[in-house]
């Protein structure tokens, strides 16, 4: 599989606007529901599709449809913003949820909530969420979407380190990962650089 860094210009004027210290909570999460937007018409590009008939205001003509379910699955907390764009563009979509927490002494991210809406063995199962910094607690969540049956299975972030990226390519070579931005490294503290800071706190205005 494929590591994509989208190439758009709207994309990188608003992540400009996030990443600047400044921007408020409001601005930032405007932003966020913008580029979501954005990637979702991306990602979804090569969903399958199936032949409709139709009645337009003339005549009878055979249109299209998705033909596969879509279940978003955001890993919770910072991944929920994530969510009322891809909504806006896929307002079929289901919703499930994973919440992945990181033990403060050995990094292992553990899995503490997770629920899902049935026949992910036949749907696209996106997994979005802002950072994918060392990649561990997306990794894990993909994993454990995997135990529940998904097959098919995309990773969306906003920005990522290339360590995350080389641990998903390493761990799940069969999930494409598609970023708006690919940034420069961790630091000694796992934050990306020059990222954007805390996803979570930037988005629900937390300290």
């Amino acid at each position: 599989m494929a590591t994509t860094v989208l190439d758009h210009a709207l994309i990188k004027h608003k992540l400009t606007i996030m990443r600047d210290k400044n921007t408020s909570t409001y601005i930032f999460k405007q932003n966020l529901d913008e580029i979501a937007k954005l990637m979702a018409y991306e990602v979804t590009r090569n969903v399958p599709i199936r032949d409709k008939v139709i009645e337009t205001p003339v005549c009878q003509m055979v249109g299209k449809e998705i033909d596969q379910q879509i279940v978003l699955v955001p890993i919770l907390r910072a991944g929920i913003g994530l969510v009322d764009g891809f909504r806006d563009i896929i307002p079929t979509a289901k919703i499930g949820h994973i919440g992945m927490y990181r033990d403060e002494e050995t990094l292992i991210p553990h899995e503490y909530y997770a629920r899902f809406p049935s026949g992910l063995e036949n749907s696209l199962v996106i997994v979005v969420d802002p950072m994918l910094a060392t990649g561990g607690s997306a990794s894990m969540a993909i994993q454990n979407i995997k135990e529940r049956g998904a097959k098919n299975i995309l990773l969306v972030c906003l920005v990522g380190a290339p360590e995350g990226v080389a641990l998903i390519e390493k761990e799940h070579p069969d999930v494409n990962i598609t970023l708006a931005a690919l940034d420069e490294k961790l630091n000694e503290h796992g934050y990306i650089v020059p990222g954007l800071g805390d996803a979570g706190d930037r988005l629900f205005g937390t300290d």
